[in-house]
């Protein structure tokens, strides 16, 4: 009788056969005995069901992109990317407030912390999203890409951006641009890595996503988007800061405190003499607005008309055509770099000062520092010291700090250059000046320390001040109505010396009393007799 051999009559046989799939290659379990641990190993080793073809099924956790090393580097990176720009990012809100060594921007800080920020939303959608890799979230973060590009480009060929922004601001556009292309790359390489994975695991690449996969994808399109509107108001609002640096200026800008910083200074008119002694320049000082929003053209007219011969004005550090100062930045710090300024500009006293609102304090501290040389003080409805407290309120200080946070974005300066034909002198000195990230920040800096350092220094000032010195506040009438604290503290200004000329209140002139007809006439009065008084204790040669 013929016996059927059973397996076990043949082992090796047997063995073999049980080895092999229906294809002829050996099976996983011999392949794995053959070939080196890899990474894959422990997934190799993991049990298969009865049965089974050696796949494993496409919704297995194991079926993972993770289980490749290029892909866990590019996941190691990418946090560590993170961590990089988080410090980064600390380091920049920290020099909004005080500015590390070697790390002051000229300009305002807001754009490098802008692109730091932007920095890190990237790079937190790649953290968070990234097993779920989707075209749509290359697609986007090219876009950004390229907006970024764009921004590089602008910030190193305009040199007045460059100027601004500087080394901390250039690091950090490129930084932003080196990440948006690092997540790109990474998206794709987990994409492939994704669908090898599949391949090898379960036979064939995974067309299908869960739930959970889809919503993963549109909210990190969401957030792609989000940042592709953000970076496109940057670069039109760089573009909108490169056409403005094409506006010329009257003047000079001199560097200032080590060359940290440049200051603009400029002079109308030519010196004069009489009877061999210098006449008086006059020197303004522009209170919550830029000297040449308006301001200035009152003291062209007194020029035109006589009343002075010759005047200088200069922009506080943020304004206008001035770089923003190292933080903190105080009056008394104003006050030094107007000096130095004036000196490195040949100019010499004597000298009359004008100044209005806070621009007062400055002129205090200037006086106080140059005793001599000052034979006038004309100030124009005036900030006193005890009321520094106003503008130094930390709610204020606050709306500042966000207000200059979304600066970047110019939603205000780009809708006045569209839809409101606002021109380049509108931006820089003029009615929208407040928009710029620059002034801002100058209104953040005076914020910090007004209710402190600048208070001290004021007051330090007053004790210091001449008595003899000639005496003029012109007040506004509206603003003593309105603020009856305002009318008694313009009153105790009139004791700063013993030598009031004219206290005069305006009665319908705001703040800005030069705004009025009557406001202008009684300051070009007032300022005709303050050069006259002045002019029997000139200065000899």
């Amino acid at each position: 009788m013929t016996m059927w051999g059973s397996k076990n009559d043949h082992p090796e046989d047997g063995d073999q056969a049980a080895e092999e799939d229906h294809s002829g290659r050996p099976s996983s379990r011999r392949s794995h005995e053959r070939q080196e641990p890899d990474e894959r190993t422990r997934l190799i080793e993991r049990p298969r069901a009865p049965n089974s073809d050696g796949y494993l099924d496409p919704d297995d956790p194991a079926v993972s992109p993770y289980n490749l090393w290029s892909v866990r580097f590019l996941r190691y990176f990418t946090v560590l990317f993170l961590m990089i720009s988080f410090i980064w990012w600390v380091l920049l809100l920290v020099s909004i407030f005080i500015s590390p060594p070697k790390m002051h921007s000229r300009g305002s800080g807001f754009f490098d912390f802008a692109f730091t920020c932007l920095t890190i939303g990237n790079l937190l959608v790649a953290v968070i999203f990234f097993v779920a890799p989707a075209k749509a979230l290359r697609i986007t973060t090219s876009i950004i890409s390229v907006l970024l590009l764009v921004d590089v480009i602008l910030i190193l060929a305009v040199p007045r951006l460059r100027l601004e922004e500087g080394w901390v601001g250039i690091a950090s556009v490129v930084w932003a641009f080196f990440i948006a292309v690092w997540c790109i790359l990474t998206d794709r390489v987990v994409a492939w890595g994704k669908r090898e994975e599949e391949e090898r695991l379960t036979g064939r690449p995974e067309t299908r996503r869960t739930v959970k996969e889809w919503l993963a994808v549109m909210v990190a399109t969401i957030f792609a988007t989000i940042f592709i509107i953000i970076t496109l108001l940057m670069t039109l609002t760089l573009g909108v800061r490169s056409r403005d640096a094409t506006l010329g200026m009257f003047g000079e800008r001199i560097l200032v405190d080590g060359d940290k910083y440049a200051v603009h200074l400029a002079c109308v008119g030519n010196v004069s003499y009489t009877h061999g002694s210098k006449d008086a320049t006059v020197i303004l000082e522009a209170g919550e607005t830029p000297s040449e929003y308006d301001f200035e053209h009152w003291a062209y007219n007194a020029y035109q008309n006589g009343t002075i011969a010759r005047y200088c004005y200069w922009d506080r550090p943020g304004y206008a055509w001035s770089d923003n100062a190292p933080s903190p930045h105080s009056s008394g710090m104003s006050a030094d770099a107007l000096s130095e300024a004036l000196a490195k500009a040949g100019e010499e006293g004597p000298w009359i000062l004008v100044s209005a609102g806070t621009g007062s304090i400055v002129s205090r501290i200037f006086s106080s520092r140059h005793l001599k040389q000052v034979t006038g003080i004309m100030l124009i409805d005036p900030m006193h010291e005890d009321l520094l407290h106003r503008i130094g309120s930390p709610g204020r200080g606050f709306m500042l700090w966000a207000y200059g946070i979304i600066s970047p974005l110019g939603l205000e300066r780009l809708a006045g250059a569209l839809f409101k034909g606002r021109s380049r002198e509108d931006r820089v000195y003029g009615r929208n000046a407040y928009q710029g990230g620059k002034f801002i920040k100058a209104q953040l800096q005076e914020n910090l320390v007004a209710d402190s350092l600048s208070k001290n220094e004021v007051v330090s000032a007053r004790n210091i001040q001449s008595s003899d010195t000639p005496l003029v506040i012109v007040s506004s009438g509206i603003h003593c109505r309105t603020d009856s604290e305002w009318e008694r503290k313009q009153k105790d200004l009139t004791t700063l010396t013993e030598n009031l000329i004219s206290w005069d209140v305006v009665n319908k002139a705001p703040h800005q009393v030069w705004r009025t007809y009557d406001g202008r006439s009684v300051m070009e009065k007032r300022l005709g007799s303050l050069v006259k008084r002045a002019g029997k204790t000139k200065t000899p040669i």
